[in-house]
């Protein structure tokens, strides 16, 4: 526990100390947002915003892990692992690829960055090289990373070949980086429910930690392999979010941009994978499955019936549109982040109950 305090702390400290020299760099050499025409009115007033925020995220989030390991070096705390590594490099790889997007679209002064077709080869190739490596690394009891079953709390009876594998892999990965990406739409939206959303997995994964089966064998105990390094990940993400939330809560002085939002998606797809919880992820992180889901309608609906079934998708726009300030869309779509964070906490204890348990 000390340990993840100390990653949560040493992240918090250095997005938010990090976030405000980048938007003095950033307005001092005008790398400012482009806002789409077609969003909401309201938001052209942010156009020149600075935007690239998430490489305080990102920088925070390995800071924190690794300063929470050179802490941990004298108290013979267990070293960094596979699972850690592997999901901080896919959260860093899609990281770079949102930061590709970004910078071409400020250094050419457009809301177009990189294609649709060079983000889905740099989301795909972050996806296949994280799936083939995670599929190695066993431990001395044989766990590797991730495994080829279908998860839903823990892994089922159901397995996946390799390739089959790498395509549920590839899916996730560019599902929830969307996900994510759709939803920094508003101030403060994406990084606050990030924030609650990685919370819940710091307690599922120290969970996991305290009932692994290599250690604790018996009904109920988890098979992850590295459960007590991903708590470490999962709260340097979450305290380097709160940070960079200090600098990006409305009225926002800096965006996350494609930077920050893609390796948060990344890294809930990483994580949703090595702990064994794909399915569970979607109730955690529902929120941002609504917001993407959305979209999904929106096209469905215009194209068979030529009406919109939202005044503007994603959704938080919708509530924009129907008089809501920003401030109270992105409050309550916090609270309902903070809800599906205690919904997929009691599915998973619940669960824990019932095979521990099971008169």
């Amino acid at each position: 526990m000390r340990d993840i305090l100390f990653a949560a702390s040493i992240a918090l400290a250095v997005s938010i100390a990090l976030t405000p020299i980048l938007v003095r760099v950033f307005t001092r050499v005008k790398l400012g947002q482009e806002i789409r025409a077609e969003g909401p009115q309201s938001h052209q007033a942010k156009r020149g915003t600075p935007t690239m925020g998430g490489i305080a995220i990102v920088i925070g989030m390995w800071a924190g892990y690794l300063g929470s390991h050179l802490i941990g070096l004298g108290s013979n705390s267990p070293g960094m692992s596979a699972s850690g590594l592997l999901v901080l490099g896919l959260a860093t790889a899609l990281g770079i690829v949102g930061f590709l997007d970004d910078f071409i679209k400020l250094s050419r002064r457009r809301n177009l960055g990189l294609t649709a077709k060079g983000k889905y080869i740099g989301q795909f190739g972050a996806a296949i090289i994280f799936g083939v490596l995670a599929l190695r690394f066993p431990n001395s009891t044989g766990l590797t990373p991730a495994s080829r079953h279908v998860s839903i709390v823990r892994d089922t009876w159901l397995s996946l070949t390799p390739i089959l594998f790498l395509l549920a892999v590839c899916f996730l990965v560019v599902a929830w980086s969307n996900a994510v990406n759709i939803t920094d739409g508003l101030d403060g939206l994406a990084a606050g429910s990030m924030g609650l959303t990685l919370g819940a997995y710091v307690l599922i994964t120290f969970w996991q930690y305290t009932n692994a089966c290599t250690t604790r064998p018996g009904a109920g105990c988890y098979a992850v392999r590295d459960p007590l390094d991903l708590a470490l990940v999962c709260a340097a993400a979450g305290g380097a979010c709160v940070g960079f939330l200090w600098w990006n809560a409305a009225p926002a002085k800096i965006f996350m941009g494609d930077t920050g939002s893609l390796a948060l998606g990344g890294l809930l797809a990483g994580l949703s994978i090595t702990t064994r919880t794909e399915l569970l992820m979607v109730v955690v992180g529902a929120l941002f499955c609504a917001e993407i889901l959305s979209v999904l309608l929106q096209i469905v609906v215009f194209r068979s019936t030529s009406r919109r079934l939202f005044k503007m998708a994603p959704l938080h726009h919708h509530f924009e549109l129907s008089s809501w300030p920003e401030t109270t869309v992105s409050i309550r779509f916090w609270l309902l982040a903070a809800i599906a964070s205690a919904a997929g906490l009691m599915a998973f204890y619940g669960e824990f109950l019932v095979l521990a348990d099971p008169v």
